[in-house]
């Protein structure tokens, strides 16, 4: 499932006339970066949320050959990030699913998505997300968000100053997590905080650069990175 119902507050006035999921970052939509990441992974089919601008993204998405979209659409109600999934529950069936934001782009020197899932054992987690390194990320300001014991268990950084590892926007769930969550909108996070809590949260670090773009700034900044690399 690919994330793309949001408004793209932060990122105006780019998303003036646009969801945020088709502003270009290298010449190529965010919601393309994604979804060609995950067609290359092995992905077939990919269930996109919509909600701003929802009939433009739709337009957009009618062109794509592969993964084969399907709409998950969220026109009258915004509902965050679990509640977008929990919504997408009937189209995503039961077995594990990549769930992806937009605003994720990465330089990949490794296998970032075979890495994950290589990493992924249902009898042992719930979720199991994909990580970045903040020292050297674009676009990220924060303290960071988790800590790594050495099984690939993640423990959230509570009332620690900083961690080491934020999460960038790429996880392997079962869809049953967000089953037992409220009606309308609400957030992954406190999915995954109880997942922490239960030992059943676990993650690998990307090898390469992340990109976090949220603002015209960010989105400035990885134009320029993707640019270096060619």
């Amino acid at each position: 499932m690919v994330l793309a119902a949001g408004l793209g507050t932060r990122m105006r006035p780019l998303t003036a006339d646009r969801p945020k999921a088709l502003v270009e970052v290298g010449g190529r939509a965010l919601i393309d970066h994604v979804l060609d990441r995950l067609a290359a992974a092995g992905v077939t089919d990919a269930v996109v949320n919509v909600h701003w601008f929802a009939d433009r993204l739709e337009g957009h998405l009618a062109g794509r050959a592969a993964p084969r979209i399907v709409i998950s659409d969220e026109r009258t109600e915004l509902l965050e990030t679990g509640g977008g999934l929990k919504k997408a529950r009937p189209l995503l069936g039961d077995a594990p699913v990549f769930v992806a934001n937009i605003d994720s782009v990465w330089i990949d020197r490794g296998d970032a998505l075979g890495d994950l899932i290589r990493l992924w054992d249902p009898a042992r987690m719930d979720a199991a997300l994909l990580l970045a390194r903040r020292e050297g990320s674009i676009g990220f300001e924060g303290a960071g968000d988790l800590f790594m014991v050495g099984d690939g268990r993640l423990i959230f950084r509570g009332d620690a100053p900083s961690a080491p590892f934020a999460y960038m926007g790429v996880h392997i769930t079962r869809p049953q997590v967000v089953d037992d969550g409220p009606e309308g909108p609400f957030s992954l996070s406190r999915v995954w905080r109880r997942l922490a809590d239960q030992g059943r949260l676990f993650g690998t670090v990307l090898d390469g650069d992340w990109m976090h773009v949220g603002d015209p700034g960010s989105r400035d900044a990885a134009e320029s990175r993707l640019a270096e690399t060619g």
